[in-house]
């Protein structure tokens, strides 16, 4: 880093505003060292590159109205609440051998350390305290600049961060830790004195930024055109939903109206195939339906919108709107 360090805090609990925010300071921001403090409301964000859908637990992210947005950087799905603080550190790239995931969470880990932690840098992105995960990293390079932005988990609930996400049991198979509750850890719970989350903000702030912290805002025009940013990209479900790569899905569940099993291709967030089966009582031939579900998006409401064109009894039997949508929306796997 910089000697001097310009900080910055996006005034948002709002992850679209905030992933804008974030995107505009490195691209627009073009020369100095930044350091960004901010926080999400319950929020899942999934990777650049990650298929939205199989990430996560949609039946508790609606029960729970968790937001889901998807990040500019590479990695793992990650959820924030406000026991959650996100740091971005943003500066020239500088020479090829610099550009380590090292050399951004070495500041952090000692950081961790100064508050008496047993903390260190573990595998590809994660940042650990007594063998517990507390943070996961991630960064990305536009022209000259580089992103580096990392979550602390200070004092989140690991029960929704548990029951937000719906991990890949394969991550664990070579962990001793089987269950997202029991792979991560609060910092909180680890340190010797007690604080709260301001005082350990505050405390992050100067940890990281040194002696030379200046603090800075966007320009009235700057904040627009974040606005704009977060409208047009990170508040969309194009970006969010319909980045997600191409993957098969299929679910099957048991109502009173008969069994109902549906299987799908889904690529970029459209249909491309789709297909019911079961034994409940149609009179009618599937084919009308498939064929107008064909090109649509893959979400609760476009769905529901094209069944509505349709005398649903006479293709499902008993089998009502609402279970036809919870069968294919809510218990969904994705290969």
């Amino acid at each position: 880093m910089a000697e001097t360090v310009f900080y910055l805090e996006t005034g948002s609990l709002d992850p679209a505003y905030n992933l804008a925010f974030e995107e505009f300071v490195l691209t627009n921001r073009r020369e100095g060292a930044y350091l960004l403090l901010w926080q999400n409301d319950n929020t899942i964000v999934i990777g650049q590159n990650q298929n939205a859908e199989a990430e996560i637990n949609r039946p508790f992210v609606e029960a729970h109205r968790i937001h889901v947005v998807r990040r500019s950087t590479g990695g793992g799905a990650v959820y924030h609440d406000l026991g959650n603080l996100n740091y971005s550190f943003i500066t020239d790239v500088g020479c090829a051998e610099e550009l380590t995931m090292e050399r951004f969470t070495r500041p952090v880990v000692e950081a961790l350390k100064a508050l008496g932690l047993q903390a260190e840098a573990s595998g590809r992105n994660d940042i650990l305290v007594e063998g517990k995960k507390v943070s996961g990293t991630a960064q990305r390079v536009t022209r000259d600049r580089i992103l580096h932005h990392g979550t602390l988990l200070f004092d989140a609930d690991p029960a929704m961060v548990a029951g937000a996400l719906h991990v890949d049991p394969e991550k664990f198979r070579s962990k001793s830790a089987k269950s997202v509750r029991g792979r991560i850890g609060n910092i909180r719970t680890f340190l010797k004195e007690d604080m709260d989350l301001p005082a350990f903000w505050t405390y992050l702030k100067t940890a990281l930024a040194g002696s030379g912290l200046t603090e800075t805002t966007l320009t009235p025009q700057e904040l627009e055109a974040v606005e704009t940013l977060r409208a047009n990209k990170y508040a969309t479900w194009e970006w969010t939903y319909g980045r997600s790569p191409r993957y098969n899905m299929e679910n099957k569940r048991y109502w009173t109206g008969g069994c109902l099993e549906v299987r799908a291709d889904v690529a970029h967030g459209m249909v491309e195939e789709i297909v019911f089966y079961g034994d409940f009582l149609a009179v009618r031939s599937m084919e009308e339906i498939t064929a107008a579900l064909r090109g649509c998006a893959f979400r609760t409401e476009a769905f529901g919108a094209v069944l509505d064109r349709f005398a649903l009894h006479e293709f499902f039997g008993a089998i009502t709107r609402e279970e036809i949508l919870e069968t294919v929306f809510y218990a969904s796997s994705a290969d």
